[in-house]
């Protein structure tokens, strides 16, 4: 879901980038008020699990790929305000050292992947009970990625149909087809990642290691990494079917 910078241009640039400082500012200033903080390294192994499964795409179908976005991943074991910082980190260091997702887009794709799934988790965790068995804590936080993928499909698709590069509703017919799938990955790696990590599961020592997300970033990137899909993903392939330049 990287925007290119030759994909889109225009005004919708510099407006998307002052919503991202202004939320990021407003997501700093929550975590400096926060009563309860992720330690310096535990924040890092957690903005490293995620920049790992950004960068590890799964078949979808139709010649499509799908990667994770780890929004909901990262506010699930963070909090919200960390878990925009940890997403936003990852998309500013892959735009700039990684040139995946172009600079003059960044406010748009920080927007559409650390940003968008703020409010649909603060939702989420209004049907989250302190009575609550670890299984349905993982539905709904499952159900909750999956539904962060699409909503941030339908952002990007308004955005790009705003810079004139296409009409919003073919554009975003297709990317919530394709991207209605890939939040199904979201869903079930979210779930499982979070679900091992919640106290009913597991020791508080083992949750707060840092040496367990780091492991397991690890594990994904080195081993699973000569499995990951080479197919297109949901944008790319989308961008393809309607000649949408992203090159």
């Amino acid at each position: 879901m990287h925007i290119p910078s030759s994909m889109m241009e225009g005004a919708i640039c510099p407006v998307t980038a002052g919503v991202s400082i202004a939320a990021i500012g407003a997501a700093a200033y929550h975590a400096y008020k926060a009563e309860k903080k992720p330690s310096i390294q535990y924040f890092f192994s957690i903005t490293t699990l995620v920049f790992v499964l950004q960068m590890l795409n799964y078949p979808v179908q139709n010649g499509t790929s799908g990667h994770v976005i780890g929004a909901v991943l990262a506010m699930a074991l963070l909090g919200i305000p960390f878990g925009v910082l940890s997403v936003s980190l990852v998309v500013i260091v892959q735009a700039v050292f990684f040139a995946d997702g172009g600079i003059s887009v960044l406010g748009a794709n920080i927007l559409n992947m650390a940003l968008v799934a703020a409010p649909i988790m603060w939702i989420a965790r209004k049907f989250i009970k302190k009575e609550s068995t670890a299984i349905s804590k993982g539905v709904i936080l499952g159900l909750t990625a999956w539904a962060s993928v699409v909503i941030a499909s339908l952002v990007l698709s308004a955005e790009l149909a705003l810079a004139g590069v296409t009409d919003f509703a073919t554009v975003a017919s297709a990317m919530v087809g394709v991207h209605a799938l890939i939040g199904i990955g979201e869903g079930v790696i979210t779930a499982g990642f979070v679900l091992a990590m919640l106290p009913e599961v597991s020791s508080t020592a083992f949750r707060k290691a840092v040496a367990l997300p780091v492991m397991l970033a690890i594990f994904i990137g080195l081993i699973l990494s000569p499995l990951a899909s080479t197919y297109p993903d949901g944008l790319e392939w989308v961008a393809e079917q309607h000649n949408i330049a992203t090159q």
